[in-house]
């Protein structure tokens, strides 16, 4: 069963007080960063990280409360804010000898590449986000029974308790509706892969949970207070979708685009795990992106 990135080495990294981060790190030449999405590990990155790696140093961490990292209880909102969780990825950089770096990530791990590239944008050269909108605009897209669509965010959003006693009763059923209904072409998340990302996520639902709450709270306050502060990400910036405009009725180029005035925003035909369903498609997507030199 892989393990890992094949050819990369594992790293644990200290980012916080108590808390370590798992990574993979492979490759040599301008540093990179990719997070993972929901529910998934670093592993999700294994087709683009090894392909990268031939001119990058390519960083894939498992995100506080994921995979094989460290996993606080959440004492408070900001322990699994995308504040907090930013913090830890320009930190697990720095440790590792890049004070500046590019910033890829999908789903969850885009939210928090997002986060990192508004509060660090000293430390972010790009910003590459795989399909996610923003916390705040992704609550203004939801509404009336289109919504259904994202149950889990509503579900996990409830006070402590219930959503972590009812996901975990049910684990393997509950994340594995995710790896298979969103997922157009699920011989691209092999089983044993598949079992790797169920096993890691049973182990970490009160995290996982802790981490979607914090999107319903303190996480939508940070994107509003930036919003209406004006604040934008000046670095280049891409983004690639599927087609969730037609069903959920927003502008998803308008909406990043608020964002980032230097954005090239793609629509992607495949389901939600491009980086592993589609790898060529997003590796040249990063590759064009890595290429602007910012002038």
């Amino acid at each position: 069963m892989t393990q890992s990135v094949p050819g990369f080495v594992t790293r644990r990294v200290g980012v916080d007080a108590d808390v370590e981060l798992h990574a993979a790190v492979g490759g040599s030449g301008p540093p990179l960063v990719l997070l993972h999405g929901f529910p998934q590990t670093h592993l999700m990155w294994r087709h683009v990280a090894a392909d990268l790696a031939a001119d990058h140093t390519v960083i894939c961490p498992d995100l506080r409360g994921y995979g094989a990292s460290g996993k606080p209880v959440a004492a408070d909102e900001d322990t699994y804010s995308k504040r907090t969780m930013a913090r830890d990825v320009v930190r697990l950089a720095a440790a590792l000898g890049h004070e500046r770096f590019a910033l890829a990530g999908h789903d969850r791990g885009a939210l928090v590449a997002f986060r990192a590239a508004l509060d660090h944008p000293g430390a972010v050269s790009h910003l590459a986000c795989l399909d996610v909108l923003p916390t705040a605009d992704m609550w203004d897209a939801l509404h009336g029974a289109d919504a259904a669509v994202a149950f889990h965010l509503y579900l996990m959003a409830q006070p402590p308790g219930l959503p972590e006693r009812m996901i975990d009763a049910a684990g393997d059923a509950f994340f594995g509706h995710f790896l298979d209904s969103w997922a157009r072409d699920r011989a691209a998340i092999p089983s044993a892969v598949r079992e790797r990302y169920l096993a890691a996520s049973r182990a970490a639902v009160p995290s996982v949970v802790a981490d979607f709450r914090a999107s319903a709270g303190v996480d939508l306050r940070h994107d509003r207070d930036d919003r209406k502060a004006g604040r934008l990400l000046g670095m280049p910036v891409s983004v690639l979708q599927q087609d969730w405009s037609a069903a959920l009725g927003y502008d998803a180029r308008a909406l990043w685009g608020s964002w980032a005035p230097r954005l090239r925003h793609r629509t992607v035909d495949c389901g939600h795990f491009m980086a592993e369903e589609d790898p060529d498609t997003v590796v040249a997507a990063l590759r064009e992106l890595l290429a602007d030199d910012g002038g």
